[in-house]
């Protein structure tokens, strides 16, 4: 669900005002301005009545949330002084410490917040904090995964409050239920009462049976309409709902694959092609007698030059290029006249025109989601290991941003290249250098020899290790020479060729590493069809024809993902999402090796000790 800025500054007048007419205080509110939450504790502690230092506590939490002070807010909000508030200062205690849960993404905080919550809770406050109070509410249930008890406080919002916007709580209300378990929405189903739930709990069980086409899917959803003409969804469909069911009528007909056919990138090239034309036809939704797919070699020629000549022409979308100068050569024009879905990114620096999308395996994209695996195995301090060049400066510079927004810190990095003495990077990651120096110095200060043992470092939780499998196999024993062997490791794709080889990966043994969906999921019915017609279906080239497919997939829903953020499209390549500039991200499997074999680990994100499922994502 997107989230609603808080405002803080309307909170705190709403409280002052209650909190003035609440009775007559003993503590000058005006004259004791707390400005840390020990001064506001020790004060309130002084005062007799419970109340009345209660009151100034909620005056003072206030006043810290907005500062955007949060945490001092919780400390406040989380004392023994404020444990059992009054029954006058419940409601308003609750709206504070659910401000601040949000804000602070404190997951923990939440659990206890919403065990005293039901959808209608927010029912409780006046007409001029209801709408507040059942935002915050919704996104303290989503907080702990309890997306169906958000998407019922919204629903009973909608009817509650006449000045809600429709379209954007159905669209919140959509986002909610698109996450809801398949078991747990089955169960709300049969025991839902009341004309809008049952309708909405309907919607979203009958558009998520993953044998539908994005067709039927859109059929679906018109019957439910007629089906359901006096529902509030009925009449404003949600955003995605609408979009899907126009995709049909809006699929692009014209195609040109504009890939590189000849010279060095003429393997990677002729494997997106491969993985495109097999997507297409293995897809029963797509209609041949309209679609037209031409393949142009962009090794000839400038792209941009190409590009001019193919927007002459009658064409609704290019795919491609795929060399990222190919791509830059596009930024010269403001607006694409014809689409692209370019494959690959354009550098940080570079804006991309009106028209252009941008899809590739992304090296940040796995950056990013190591760092989120770390903060949710709450890992915070880890040593990292990457290579030299381009390429690694950045995956460091998407690992560092990750983990500084996830409040997590590398303490160390370490670049390599190949060729140089693995041992001594190994011994200056894990901190053995600097311990056999230190003994050196003070041999030298006090002119004996002295027994020495080295230690490494005890403050990293883990190890990033971002190298290819024949250096990674060298690492990992070497992490376990140099006394770090207990420390877990965690690697983007690189780390692995492809295709099982456990005699040699049994070196790789307990590490964590990410990859996409093509090369973990065991059962894949387009990969087992095209292994047996088509060559180059494993390994890297294996993974640029999963990526092919994915161009297909993605060709037919560029404008819902664009104009949908919350919109999903689960690729072979992991589930595809877009950010409103174009640019689509991946999030892959996870896998950890055993007995040198990959094996896939669960998908699932521990909320409240509750297994979350991934958000429903469109199928073909």
């Amino acid at each position: 669900m997107t989230k609603n800025r808080i405002n803080h500054r309307a909170l705190a007048g709403i409280f002052a005002i209650s909190l003035l007419f609440a009775g007559c205080a003993s503590v000058d509110l005006t004259s004791h301005v707390a400005e840390s939450p020990s001064q506001a504790l020790e004060l309130a502690a002084k005062e007799r009545n419970i109340e009345t230092a209660q009151q100034y506590l909620l005056k003072v939490a206030s006043r810290f949330q907005e500062r955007d002070e949060h945490r001092a807010a919780r400390t406040l909000l989380q004392s023994d002084q404020l444990a059992q508030p009054a029954p006058s200062l419940q409601a308003q205690t609750q709206l504070l410490a659910m401000a601040g849960a949000v804000a602070l993404e404190d997951r923990e905080w939440a659990d206890t917040i919403v065990e005293r919550l039901s959808p209608d809770s927010f029912r409780n406050y006046n007409s001029d904090l209801v709408n507040r109070a059942a935002s915050l509410q919704a996104q303290t249930y989503a907080l702990v995964g309890d997306r169906l008890s958000a998407a019922l406080t919204l629903m009973l919002l909608s009817q509650t409050d006449g000045r809600v916007n429709p379209q954007e709580i159905h669209d919140q209300i959509w986002v909610l239920l698109k996450a809801v378990p398949d078991q747990k929405l089955s169960a709300a189903s049969e025991s839902s009462i009341g004309f809008e739930t049952e309708g909405w709990l309907e919607l979203a069980a009958s558009v998520r049976d993953p044998g539908l086409s994005i067709d039927d899917q859109g059929r679906v959803i018109r019957r439910w309409q007629n089906n359901w003409p006096g529902h509030p969804a009925a009449q404003v469909l949600p955003s995605e709902l609408q979009l899907i069911a126009s995709l049909a009528e809006n699929r692009p007909e014209r195609i040109v694959l504009a890939l590189p056919l000849q010279g060095p990138l003429a393997s990677a090239g002729k494997a997106i092609r491969d993985g495109f034309l097999a997507a297409y036809y293995q897809d029963d939704s797509a209609d041949r007698s309209k679609t037209d797919i031409r393949i142009v070699d962009t090794s000839n020629q400038p792209f941009d030059e190409l590009y001019k000549e193919l927007a002459a022409q009658d064409i609704d979308l290019i795919i491609g290029p795929l060399e990222k100068e190919a791509l830059a050569s596009l930024t010269n024009l403001r607006t694409l006249p014809v689409p692209a879905l370019g494959l690959n990114y354009l550098a940080a620096d570079k804006k991309a025109p009106d028209g252009l999308y941008q899809f590739g395996l992304s090296a940040e994209d796995e950056a990013r989601q190591i760092a989120d695996r770390l903060s949710e195995q709450n890992i915070n301090q880890v040593l990292a290991l990457i290579p030299q060049g381009e390429w690694g400066d950045r995956v460091e510079a998407a690992l560092l941003n990750r983990m500084q927004r996830n409040d997590s810190v590398a303490l160390d990095i370490e670049r390599f290249f190949r060729e140089d003495n693995l041992r001594a990077v190994t011994a200056d990651l894990l901190g053995i250098t600097v311990s056999r120096d230190r003994a050196i110095q003070v041999e030298r200060t006090i002119g004996l020899n002295v027994e020495f043992e080295p230690r490494r470092r005890q403050d990293a939780e883990a190890i990033v290790m971002v190298a290819e499998p024949a250096v990674a196999r060298q690492f990992k024993p070497l992490f376990a020479f140099y006394f770090g062997g207990d420390l877990p490791v965690y690697s983007p794709s690189i780390i692995y060729e492809g295709t099982p080889d456990p005699a040699r990966d049994r070196d790789l043994n307990q590490i964590f590493f990410t990859d996409i969906p093509w090369v973990l999921d065991s059962k894949n019915p387009l990969r087992e069809e095209a292994s047996k017609a088509l060559p180059g279906t494993r390994g890297q080239l294996g993974r640029l024809f999963a990526m092919g497919a994915d161009a297909w997939q993605l060709s037919k829903r560029l404008p819902l993902l664009r104009q949908v953020q919350t919109a999903a499209v689960d690729g072979q390549t992991g589930q595809l999402t877009m950010t409103r500039e174009g640019s689509i991200h991946r999030n892959q499997l996870w896998a950890q090796f055993r007995s040198g074999t990959p094996n896939l680990l669960p998908e699932q994100t521990e909320l409240s000790g509750e297994e979350e499922e991934r958000p429903q994502a469109l199928t073909n």
